[in-house]
């Protein structure tokens, strides 16, 4: 029971984060006019890091090297995460962008996974985005070539950003490692960031609009995939951000007025489908895995890898 709860608290974090990010960046596309996407990348990073450093409180003088390692490797994907898909969505509509960068996480969860079932609802959550990428092709709103490129590099980076978050959760206490991660990576965004604060200090109105971005781009949602990382295994959390396309969509329709065909409804539907399924099939095989446990006091191994938090170490990327 108390496992099946660790499960549904993490899904709950998991779609509140899929909620928050996507909001931030249909926000943050309104400030790309006048401080370019890196810029407002830059402050985006550099807000919330000085935000969670003041409510967190880290104490990395007490990590060892081991620690640090995966914290610093955490900010390099963060700060290439967001800057690329920011880069993306300068370019390109924000619902297929957000589908096509999904392409990271999906192929992370179908390498992952040792069951069939997994697979399967990662290959309808590919459809989706298969079909929201045709949508971008086909539909009013054409996909620019180098946007394209960026928000695929983004892709990657998410990839490695599921990685160390489920590499950082386990070493780092708390949301410790957020912190510091999210430190470096303002450290190294600095050269594109200096004009955007020159230019934001003198407009009150500008800053409240990235401190808005930065809370809801950064801190809810990496706050949240963090404590989910610790519920949930990788291939799950990866699956169950296949949400994010659907809010994705829902932002950019309400807020920038982007338009919602029914081929990208349908997209949307499916990734959904794909989540859905995935989740209850987690908890069945716990209910399972806890029955046969209590009958025999054996227990599949692989049953604890599909709900329990991570404790096996992840490699860090070379």
């Amino acid at each position: 029971m108390q496992q099946s709860s660790r499960a549904l608290v993490g899904v709950a974090l998991v779609v509140a984060s899929c909620l928050s990010l996507p909001f931030g960046a249909a926000v943050a596309a309104q400030l790309f006019p006048v401080l370019g996407p890196w810029g407002v990348t830059s402050l985006r990073v550099a807000i919330a890091a000085l935000l969670l450093v003041v409510i967190v409180r880290p104490r990395p003088g007490r990590w060892n090297r081991t620690q640090w390692l995966a914290a610093v490797f955490f900010g390099l994907t963060l700060a290439g995460m967001n800057g690329f898909f920011y880069a993306a969505i300068d370019r390109i509509p924000l619902g297929p962008a957000v589908a096509i960068e999904f392409l990271g996480p999906p192929v992370l969860a179908a390498v992952l996974t040792k069951r069939r079932s997994d697979a399967a609802w990662v290959g309808v959550a590919l459809l989706g985005m298969v079909l929201l990428g045709v949508d971008g092709l086909v539909g009013a709103e054409p996909l620019d070539p180098l946007g394209l490129v960026f928000v695929l590099i983004a892709a990657a980076f998410w990839a490695m950003y599921i990685r160390m978050s489920a590499r950082v959760g386990p070493l780092i206490p708390g949301n410790g490692g957020l912190a510091v991660g999210l430190v470096v990576a303002a450290v190294l965004l600095i050269p594109v960031g200096v004009p955007a604060a020159v230019t934001v200090a003198g407009d009150m109105q500008l800053l409240l609009l990235a401190a808005v971005t930065a809370v809801l781009s950064s801190v809810i949602p990496y706050s949240f995939e963090l404590a989910a990382l610790r519920r949930l295994p990788q291939r799950v959390f990866g699956v169950l951000l296949s949400l994010e396309p659907a809010f994705a969509t829902l932002a950019g329709w309400a807020i920038l007025g982007q338009s919602a065909t029914p081929l990208r409804m349908l997209a949307i539907a499916l990734v959904v489908v794909a989540s859905v399924g995935t989740t209850l099939g987690v908890r069945r095989r716990r209910r399972r895995a806890d029955a046969d446990h209590d009958a025999d006091g054996r227990r599949d191994p692989r049953d604890d890898d599909e709900t329990g938090p991570f404790t096996a170490p992840i490699p860090l990327p070379d």
